[in-house]
This record gives structure tokens, C-alpha cells and sequence, in this order.
């Protein structure tokens, strides 16, 4: 192999790693301890890679992992319908570690259910 083709390879291993690291994985979430919980969105980012909500679960503030935008949308669940104020039904499960940390399953939005996987 030369040279520049063993430097490109490490580059694109160490690039692919990178990304592998960051991405949480649905592993870190314990789905033996589904939580269904009506709360109201505290805050919401709409974009990519997730779409993010903060909501209030026991009092305490927790940030919620929903569906990438495209998924959102394609399922009906647009920016709009999930701004600060809004109530909703939270079917998700507890991040293994982070205490504060949910993955969604299902979120219902006006008594409409919209699956997020």
C-alpha cells in the first residue's frame, strides 16, 4: 500500500470514528422502564439530529430526544405543534446514566399520537 492511501484510510477510520462516538445510540436508554407522563414543552429545537424538547418530569427539568426533523414531518409533527406551552403526552424511556435524559417513543399532540421510531 503507499504511502498517501494508508494516510487517507487512517483519515477517513479516524472521521467515521469521530461521528460513531458522538452518536448516542438507542442502547443507552433502559426500555424495561417505559415512562408515560403528561407535561407541558418547556422548550423546543427543531432541527437535525434529533428534535429536542425540554419538558418538567417530577419537578425537575429534563430534555426529551425525539425524532430527526424528516420523521417528524413525515409523520405530521411539525415545529409548530410542539412550542413552548404546548401540553403533551410523553410515552419515552430513562437514559441509563444521564439523569435528566429521555428518549421518546411516542409523544401524542391534541390527542393525536404520532410514533417516533
Amino acid at each position: 500500500m503507499t504511502r498517501l492511501t494508508k494516510i487517507s484510510l487512517a483519515l477517513a477510520f479516524l472521521f467515521c470514528a469521530s461521528f460513531t462516538f458522538l452518536h448516542h445510540g438507542w442502547a443507552d436508554y433502559d426500555q424495561t422502564k417505559p415512562m408515560d407522563f403528561e407535561t407541558k414543552i418547556e422548550e423546543s429545537i427543531y432541527e437535525n439530529p434529533h428534535v429536542l424538547a425540554k419538558v418538567k418530569y417530577k419537578k425537575e427539568l429534563i430534555t426529551v430526544f425525539l425524532a430527526p426533523t424528516s420523521r417528524m414531518t413525515d409523520r405530521g409533527l411539525t415545529g409548530d405543534m410542539i412550542t413552548k406551552g404546548t401540553s403533551v403526552r410523553l410515552v419515552a424511556y430513562p437514559h441509563k446514566t444521564e439523569k435528566n435524559e429521555m428518549r421518546a417513543e411516542r409523544i401524542f399532540v391534541d390527542g393525536k399520537k404520532f410514533e417516533l421510531r
